[in-house]
């Protein structure tokens, strides 16, 4: 039998067999509590890090595209603020305009009026001597029939019989009279009606000249220009198709060329590299490239304000460019394109006021010397040129015809030809429009002279006014006034038909006789 002692110690030593796993298990179990516990507060605090560390870098993000944002309203906003202040300009100096135009139609209103009720005056005038004319000649009549005998309707017919007989070798006379006399009243509605339309469009007097300098700053820039064995000159010439002119002139290079266009181009281009300092032949072709465009842009730019300003829509671009480059034309000094201009008003005006279509007058005008911007490169005269370029561009026969005959040279199919050649005349006479040089001044005064003295009975002539008059003055001896009256006459024919000039001239033949006596 086993004793109790040995049972108790067997189940001590089994108590404590299984008292010890569940201690170790428990122990196990704690510290893994204990490390997972650690780990979480390891992972939170890793968490709160990483989410304050992305909060930080959003935030920043944030703040970065909100200033992004608040830079790109600002752009738009002084973008904005620039535009409209663009804006404020030009409705500025379009209202400066508008006043301007505003105190000329004031004048031209206030001319207008004062003109009215003078002549409402001199009309009353003239009603009341009418009214006093025939009150003094019924008068008469009764006088004469008292006087007389004879009844009114028998004086009348014996007057007339005697009248018809005297007349009858007459009719020839009578006739020129009466032809004379419609002429006069044609002349001077025809003038009341281009001085109402030179009144009416009252514009700015430009004239150019043709020669193109460009100023240097020293002489060593001449050598520069030149270059090493003139390369520089070559390529420039070469370029732009025009002569540079370096002489002994101080502080001046002259730029030479038949084509405006082109010497405009170079007058341009040779100032950029002047300014530039970098004068080689690369440099020089990037140069009159760069110029080119811009002359190009430049040329195209000021076509279509021409038709604007004239209000001629639908022209062509081709025809646009010919006409923009007329602003580089000069003929007799005078600016080609706005000669252009102020004959396509007159021309509109004078359309107006007979009765015609004034949108196709003003296209006539502005085109007639279309040719001009291409006569110095094709054969034949500018009206010639002008006709084909607008013929080829589909322009009606009406514009081709006047750019073809606004210098009568052929026979006038339209009435708009004539009222270009009307309008292009007094452009061309306008007071200012034209200049010309000291000698040819004087030539064409002495010629005037020279001619009116070829004729038999002149004494003395004397052009004055800048040669649109003619003082003749005839021995009173050798001519009587019939024959002073024929002199005056064929001087005007040889003016005619010896002479080119715009406008008119006015002869004037004085016959003085002086009869002295003296007393003693």
């Amino acid at each position: 039998m086993i004793p109790l002692y040995w049972i108790l110690l067997i189940l001590a030593a089994a108590a404590l067999g299984f008292a010890t796993p569940f201690l170790h298990f428990r122990q196990r179990e704690r510290q893994g509590l204990l490390g997972a516990r650690t780990e979480a507060d390891r992972v939170l605090r890793q968490a709160t890090i990483d989410s304050e560390n992305q909060r930080s870098g959003m935030l920043i993000e944030a703040r970065e595209q909100a200033l992004s944002i608040k830079a790109e309203v600002d752009q738009e906003l002084a973008a904005t603020r620039r535009q409209h202040l663009s804006r404020e300009e030009k409705l500025d100096r379009r209202d400066e305009t508008v006043a301007q135009q505003e105190d000329s139609l004031q004048k031209q209103r206030r001319g207008l009026e004062a003109t009215q009720t003078r002549l409402a005056a001199q009309l009353k005038q003239i009603h009341a001597k009418q009214a006093e004319v025939e009150g003094v000649l019924q008068r008469q009549r009764d006088a004469l029939e008292q006087v007389s005998g004879m009844s009114r309707e028998a004086a009348a017919k014996q007057l007339v019989d005697t009248m018809q007989r005297e007349l009858d070798g007459e009719i020839g006379g009578l006739v020129l009279r009466h032809e004379r006399r419609v002429a006069e009243t044609l002349d001077a509605r025809s003038r009341e009606i281009l001085l109402t339309a030179i009144q009416r469009y009252a514009s700015a007097h430009t004239a150019d000249s043709t020669t193109s300098t460009v100023d240097i700053p020293n002489d060593d820039m001449k050598g520069r220009i030149i270059g090493r064995e003139g390369r520089n000159v070559r390529a420039f010439e070469k370029a732009t198709g025009v002569d540079l002119i370096i002489d002994d002139t101080p502080g001046v290079v002259i730029v030479s060329g038949f084509d405006p266009v082109r010497r405009e181009i170079a007058r341009m281009s040779l100032e950029k590299l002047i300014d530039d300092g970098r004068i080689h032949p690369s440099r020089i072709e990037e140069i009159v490239a760069e110029s080119t465009n811009e002359i190009d842009a430049l040329v195209m730019r000021k076509g279509r304000e021409a038709a604007d300003e004239c209000n001629v829509p639908g022209v062509p671009d081709k025809v646009l460019q010919m006409l923009g480059r007329l602003h580089f034309r000069t003929s007799y000094s005078q600016n080609v394109l706005r000669h252009s201009v102020e004959v396509a008003f007159i021309s509109g005006l004078i359309a107006e006021m007979i009765g015609l279509d004034a949108a196709l007058a003003r296209r006539c005008g502005l085109l007639h010397d279309i040719g001009k911007a291409a006569d110095h490169e094709l054969e034949g005269g500018h009206p010639k040129i002008g006709a084909d370029l607008l013929r080829r561009n589909n322009e009606c026969a009406e514009v081709v015809h006047a750019a073809l005959g606004h210098h009568d040279q052929i026979v006038t199919e339209y009435p708009y030809t004539m009222l270009v050649a009307t309008g292009d005349a007094c452009s061309a006479s306008r007071p200012g429009a034209r200049r010309e040089s000291l000698e040819r001044y004087v030539k064409r005064m002495e010629e005037l002279e020279q001619i009116a003295k070829r004729f038999d009975g002149v004494q003395q002539a004397f052009a004055i006014q800048a040669g649109r008059e003619l003082r003749v003055i005839v021995n009173a001896d050798r001519a009587d006034d019939k024959k002073a009256a024929l002199v005056c006459r064929e001087i005007a024919k040889a003016f005619e038909q010896e002479l080119t000039y715009p406008g008119e001239i006015k002869v004037t033949v004085v016959r003085e006789t002086r009869f002295v006596e003296t007393a003693r």
